[in-house]
């Protein structure tokens, strides 16, 4: 097809697309599917204040109302839960009495997930070649400082020549057919699997009972116990009790059974009252990775959060054939236990041309510190020598 044969339309609401249409595009990745976005914007976590305008992008073929392409996308007013930090570009903007915001970003709100970007069965060139006319038309014409693709696929070819490429480091763990748990330790160096069985004996000996949870047991009164812990974190890293609503909890675990549990730690025996309930971490699958998002705590208790976060996630990729184990952004500490660094992605096209130039020159430089922070990372793996 050529740029000719496509037709376009900003929508406001996953709601304004059938689902059936959405989620035939979307495919398996469940962080881009209807439910997924549906759920934020249902929940009210986007929208409204929140600083997060939904304004997907979707593509048709001309003369058809079926839509052959979607690139989910948000207003942003401000960079809270992007995870491609860019504040000190919007510094730059305000020193000079310019706008940053609005810009327009195609990124899953609040979860540094690498996944599809672009939903489209068979992308072509002129696809995206059409896709990056619309957002520069937009970006003129309403006034954007610019638009941002954040954790892209790799397979995703988006033209480098037209876009800047920004790099990150993110730390996945990888299943290299480990029979079970301690397989996976016989890998490491005798003091890392030491250190490691240390955490989790402490975590064992403290009469803690870790539960998995999924379907029908995870019960309105085991969200809500879920929630306070969701808003724990958030009130002691950031002073506020986080992004997403309760409601958002409740959508996604009655739409998304099948991809969805929470390891859940109990003071005492699980099946009494949920007074013993004091922390839990969310866990979601598909296309053979699991992700891990949203811990929290009621209390403190030594190495709970390792033990919720990495090893119980480890033992199920490892019992469920999972390839890969997605624990969220940050944290060098994931290195000594398994987890390796890992490449990411993001494109950004800013509209003033001082700017950009300025910008460019960043990203260049900022990628030869990257690689050599990948170096060092990879020198910190506590795998034997093969």
């Amino acid at each position: 097809m050529s740029n000719q044969g496509f037709e376009h339309q900003f929508v406001n609401a996953v709601s304004q697309v059938p689902k059936a249409d959405w989620q035939q595009l979307a495919g398996t990745a469940i962080f881009t599917s209807y439910e997924w976005l549906d759920a934020l914007e249902q929940s009210h976590s986007v929208g409204g204040h929140s600083g997060w305008q939904p304004h997907h992008l979707v593509i048709f073929e001309k003369h058809t109302a079926k839509p052959v392409a979607i690139l989910p996308g948000y207003l942003k007013s401000h960079s809270y839960g992007e995870y491609v930090f860019d504040w000190a570009w919007a510094e730059a903007y305000e020193r000079h009495n310019l706008a940053y915001y609005p810009k327009w970003l195609s990124a899953v709100p609040f979860t540094p997930v690498v996944g599809p970007r672009l939903l489209c069965q068979a992308p072509t060139d002129a696809l995206l070649q059409y896709i990056l006319t619309i957002l520069n038309d937009s970006t003129s014409h309403y006034g954007w400082s610019g638009f941002h693709i954040n954790f892209p696929y790799h397979k995703e070819n988006w033209p480098t020549e037209k876009l800047m490429e920004r790099l990150g480091v993110q730390f996945h763990w990888h299943n290299r057919n480990y029979a079970d748990f301690d397989t996976f330790l016989a890998s490491m160096k005798a003091r890392k699997r030491k250190m490691i069985k240390k955490e989790r004996a402490q975590v064992h000996n403290s009469g803690l009972h870790i539960r998995w949870l999924q379907t029908e047991q995870i019960t309105p009164e085991v969200i809500y116990q879920f929630y306070r812990c969701y808003c724990q974190t958030y009130r002691k890293r950031s002073g506020h009790n986080g992004y997403l609503t309760q409601q958002f909890f409740t959508l996604l675990f009655a739409n998304l059974p099948n991809n969805t549990a929470l390891c859940c730690a109990y003071q005492t025996d699980p099946n009494q009252d949920a007074s013993s309930f004091i922390a839990a971490s969310l866990y979601l699958i598909d296309e053979g990775t699991l992700y891990g998002r949203y811990w929290g705590a009621l209390e403190e208790s030594e190495h709970l959060h390792f033990e919720l976060c990495y090893y119980q996630g480890i033992e199920r990729a490892i019992e469920q054939g999972l390839q890969r184990f997605d624990a969220g952004a940050q944290g060098e500490h994931k290195l000594l236990r398994g987890f390796e660094p890992v490449y990411t992605r993001s494109f950004h096209t800013i509209a003033h041309p001082l700017f950009e130039q300025a910008i460019a020159e960043f990203i260049h430089t900022e990628r030869a510190q990257l690689a050599q922070y990948y170096q060092q990372c990879q020198s910190l793996l506590p795998f034997k020598e093969q």
